[in-house]
């Protein structure tokens, strides 16, 4: 190819005496002008193609100044190993020189430091190591006061106060409260609702969509806290009114069932005001057999029930706790004349499950029924029949529909289901015409109650 077919360049640069300059320098004297001329094409391809990226870069930090950091990032896209001893920090200041006609040089003019200045001056300190660690940022939504966790400027109204108190010596020091802040349209939200749930001239209808809404709508996560204070408060100040304690288990199951809610972090606090209208002495302004007043503990073992079905595998703890409970109200001897604690302890039992029947129950269901039902003159027909009709569900958790396929039980065992659990139950399962099944059962439960299970109880 002739040499006037190569072009020389695209830019205001000498590519031939720079390649020449160069190759000089490398030791290569008589380099032809073929090749100075296509190295210096290549170079500029080089050069251009460096630039382009570069000023991507730029367009993308939305600046309109090109900066030594857009070029090292764009040799570094380019798979080319950065200019090192840049720094765009400062701006860059070039000069001009001018070597003779036509011929003008730029050059970045250095500042001229001391070196004296320089080797008396102190090191600079050693940089730290690099680390990592974790901290929780919010815990249930409260942030806690540790170093790495911004403070909280300012108030929030509708907010948790948490004072954490660390202990130095004799005094012990308060820092700041943790402020779980709300925005205006949850604290608006929650105000109207209990608003609603607490005024007795509001109609039912709304009362329903207000708890259809708790049951349903999203974003209500951050109340959670607050409902359940609510709810604890209202059951504490209102245990001789049944109906606002059914509507404050109404609250509980709506928000049970909410699925965008993450419950399981509140369970434990959910558990206390369910125990509380299962196994408490006094609901209602009598221990008479109103419906409501048995309503209210149906409720809440229904729940007991949900909760332990649920989360039993999340908490393990949860079912034993829970069962401690309930078998100590049931077992209690100065609780025996509460009909309404022993209904609530049978209710609750019943919705754990029938192992808790088999383990716990039938063992100590004589020596139970001899004392709450034979010996207590205070219990009325009614109160008798609701009791006999918990316990009668309780003993059909255990009835297996195979067992109902086997022959006939005879007197001797009869008499041995009534030497078990004694002449009051015996009697008592007697009137039901599934009698026969649940005898068998309970029989059978008897001798695997000394087999080894899966259920302990701590």
């Amino acid at each position: 190819m002739a040499s006037s077919s190569v072009k020389y360049s695209y830019s205001l640069w000498s590519p031939s005496d720079t390649v020449k300059d160069v190759a000089e320098s490398l030791g290569i004297v008589n380099l032809q002008d073929e090749v100075s001329k296509t190295l210096a094409m290549d170079v500029e391809y080089r050069i251009n193609e460096v630039l382009e990226e570069a000023c991507k870069f730029m367009k993308h930090s939305k600046r309109t100044t090109l900066t030594t950091n857009d070029i090292s990032m764009a040799l570094r896209v380019l798979n080319v190993e950065p200019l090192y001893g840049y720094d765009s920090s400062r701006p860059v200041k070039f000069r001009e020189a001018v070597l003779g006609p036509g011929q003008t040089l730029y050059y970045i003019d250095d500042d001229e430091v001391d070196f004296e200045k320089i080797i008396n001056m102190q090191l600079p300190k050693v940089p730290r190591e690099v680390s990592f660690t974790a901290h929780w940022l919010a815990v249930d939504g409260v942030q806690p006061a540790i170093p790495q966790n911004p403070a909280q400027a300012g108030s929030a109204p509708a907010a948790a106060l948490q004072h954490q108190g660390v202990a130095t010596g004799a005094d012990v020091e308060v820092k700041a409260p943790v402020r779980h802040a709300l925005s205006k349209e949850l604290q608006l939200y929650f105000e109207r609702v209990v608003d609603e749930l607490t005024d007795e001239s509001s109609p039912p209808v709304i009362k329903n969509a207000v708890l259809h809404s708790i049951g349903n709508d999203p974003g209500l996560h951050q109340l959670v806290p607050y409902f359940i204070q609510f709810v604890a408060e209202k059951i504490r100040t209102h245990l001789k009114d049944p109906a606002t304690l059914y509507l404050m288990l109404q609250v509980i199951h709506n928000l049970l069932s909410n699925p965008t809610i993450f419950i399981e972090p509140y369970i434990h606090s959910i558990m206390p005001p369910i125990l509380t209208l299962l196994v408490g002495k006094r609901i209602g302004q009598t221990q008479s057999a109103t419906d409501m007043h048995y309503k209210v503990r149906d409720f809440a073992a229904s729940l007991l029930q949900q909760v332990c079905t649920k989360y039993a595998d999340t908490y393990h703890t949860l079912k034993p706790r829970v069962t401690r409970t309930l078998l100590k109200a049931f077992m209690d001897p100065s609780k025996s004349s509460t009909i309404g604690t022993q209904y609530g302890a049978l209710s609750g039992l019943r919705a754990i499950g029938p192992e808790v029947i088999r383990v716990l129950v039938l063992g100590n269901l004589k020596d139970w029924a001899a004392v709450v039902i034979s010996r207590n003159a205070a219990i009325s027909t009614e109160d008798r029949q609701r009791l006999g009709g918990v316990l009668l569900e309780c003993l059909r958790l255990l009835v297996d529909p195979e067992l109902a396929k086997l022959e006939s039980l005879d007197e001797a065992g009869k008499l041995k289901f009534e030497q078990f659990v004694g002449g009051e139950v015996t009697r008592l399962v007697s009137s039901v015409p599934d009698s026969e099944n649940i005898m068998k059962a309970v029989l059978e439960s008897q001798k695997m109650a000394g087999a080894p299970g899966d259920w302990t109880i701590h």
